[in-house]
């Protein structure tokens, strides 16, 4: 089993920008007003913006959208099972949203039988966080399920040149940035990624999977445990599909299908997201892959058990209708939509060194 040893020099958590150098210096999140997020769950009767009218689809799953301030997603959703009175896994949600913002967000509520508590319940609800639109539907919300999320972001202490920003924000609408996973999935130092490479690769394969119900009942705590161990896995994942975007960063290559793109995205550019037999990727872009992964093997060998399938992630985070103005001196507010899975730090850091204002205020 690989052991911590592995990685003495540490973790790399900075990848090469599309420019090879960021032209000018920010301060995000310095309230949590400065980041904004809206989830698009584009579906008939979900409202991206927020329209207050309660929708009727019908079904035995109450959806809420609600706007919070300071609460992470995971913290909503057990506090909506409390207050519903239902399993904490018989609420879903789309994908985790940042804490230190103001955020609209979709959450599924199983409950058949109730439609006529919901208006009470709805009540309830709205007595903690403001809930913008309600509506009922056939199944649970689950992770992806949303079309994307509209950001409105207001940087700060903006530092650099204003028409190399203009020019190279204008260069992002057009071309994207590297579609790296962002820095907090590894961890504070990475310690994501130090944890994955001692735990057990096999226990993905004893629980919640076929013939693994038996593992989750076992010891005290270890459906918690085996959690973690996704979260792990998940970060390791993550971080060998950045380290493989950035040599073709490098290379200059990433908006380029290379030769050996597996079939169905031989017209885009994408990248291992590794697996059982590593990567679906053959040819020269296989062989690179391979390369790049193989200087890691302590994660590498985490997936040889695993049966995770290999599949492929776009190396370009395309921001949609991405809109700019500088409201004063160093004030710049950005808008834009970006698909599931694809981070809004992450395409900012292509053009501007961040600080965090949620973890350094000053």
């Amino acid at each position: 089993m690989s052991t911590p040893s592995d990685n003495l020099a540490g973790w790399r958590l900075d990848w090469p920008t599309s420019r090879g150098t960021r032209i000018a210096s920010a301060l995000l999140k310095s309230a949590p007003a400065d980041f904004r997020v809206v989830e698009d769950l584009g579906m008939t009767g979900f409202p991206e913006g927020g329209n207050p009218e309660r929708q009727e689809a019908g079904g035995e799953h109450l959806c809420v959208f609600l706007e919070k301030t300071g609460d992470n997603t995971e913290y909503v959703a057990r506090q909506l099972a409390l207050l519903s009175g239902c399993r904490h896994f018989d609420v879903g949600f789309c994908g985790l949203k940042d804490r230190h913002a103001v955020t609209r967000q979709w959450f599924s509520l199983y409950r058949p039988g109730l439609e006529a508590e919901d208006e009470e319940f709805i009540g309830q609800v709205s007595e903690r966080w403001q809930v913008v639109a309600s509506n009922r539907f056939v199944r649970k919300l689950r992770r992806g399920d949303h079309r994307g999320n509209r950001f409105g972001i207001t940087l700060r202490d903006v530092r650099g040149d204003r028409a190399a920003i203009d020019e190279a924000l204008s260069t992002l609408a057009n071309f994207g940035a590297p579609n790296y996973f962002g820095p907090q999935r590894f961890g504070h130092d990475g310690a994501n990624l130090d944890r994955a490479l001692t735990v057990d690769p096999t226990r993905l394969n004893r629980s919640g999977r076929k013939g693994g119900k038996k593992g989750s009942r076992g010891r005290k705590g270890s459906g918690s445990q085996d959690s973690k161990n996704v979260l792990y896995f998940s970060a390791a994942r993550s971080w060998l599909f950045n380290e493989v975007l950035a040599s073709r960063v490098a290379d200059g290559n990433w908006r380029q299908a290379m030769d050996g793109e597996p079939g169905s995205d031989a017209d885009r550019a994408t990248g291992p997201l590794w697996g059982d037999g590593g990567t679906a990727a053959v040819a020269g872009q296989g062989a690179l892959e391979r390369d790049i992964v193989s200087r890691t093997p302590g994660l590498e060998a985490l997936f040889s058990v695993t049966r995770m399938k290999p599949e492929r992630r776009p190396l370009i985070a395309l921001p949609q209708a991405l809109q700019w103005q500088w409201l004063q001196e160093g004030v710049l507010e950005i808008g834009f939509w970006l698909a599931p899975g694809q981070y809004a730090t992450t395409v900012l850091a292509d053009v501007f060194e961040l600080r965090d204002g949620a973890s350094d205020p000053a």
